[in-house]
């Protein structure tokens, strides 16, 4: 699968609201579902597993969490770009450590055969310092875009 194509303008929130992973999840899985990009059923999948398996991720420039659901929640395959306005705690991939973030990357994978790699290809983007910096250091949700579409 080309992970370009699971970009999206309209799913990039630079001022997510939120004082709690969970009322990230909601307020997110609300937008997407507007959207039709998700079930009913999503936020339900979503919480659930990410309590089972936990995505933060602690990267040499910057701490994301990559949440995702199981592929029945999901209508069409989407990366979804959350800056949030505060830092929300969440548990750490691996360990489930609890660790703080405010960039979210919410992964709606219908093939599960495609989960590793594009997890795999979010791991090696943030660990490019200069992709790292000019993501953190852009406000335009047109750059942002370009930005990853470019890159992944």
């Amino acid at each position: 699968m080309d992970y370009k194509e699971m970009f999206d303008q309209q799913l990039i929130s630079l001022e997510v609201d939120g004082e709690s992973e969970e009322k990230v999840f909601e307020n997110v899985a609300a937008h997407l579902q507007t959207l039709g990009f998700v079930n009913d059923g999503y936020l339900k999948g979503i919480t659930t597993r990410e309590k089972q398996f936990p995505t933060g991720l602690i990267t040499q420039h910057l701490n994301i969490a990559l949440p995702h659901s199981d592929p029945e929640y999901i209508e069409k395959p989407f990366v979804y770009i959350a800056r949030l306005k505060n830092e929300v705690k969440v548990k750490q991939m691996g360990d489930s450590q609890e660790m703080g973030v405010k960039n979210l990357f919410f992964l709606g994978i219908k093939d599960p055969k495609g989960q590793v790699g594009l997890l795999q290809a979010f791991m090696e983007l943030f660990m490019k310092e200069e992709f790292v910096t000019a993501f953190m250091q852009e406000e335009d949700k047109m750059k942002i875009y370009q930005l990853f579409t470019q890159n992944i």
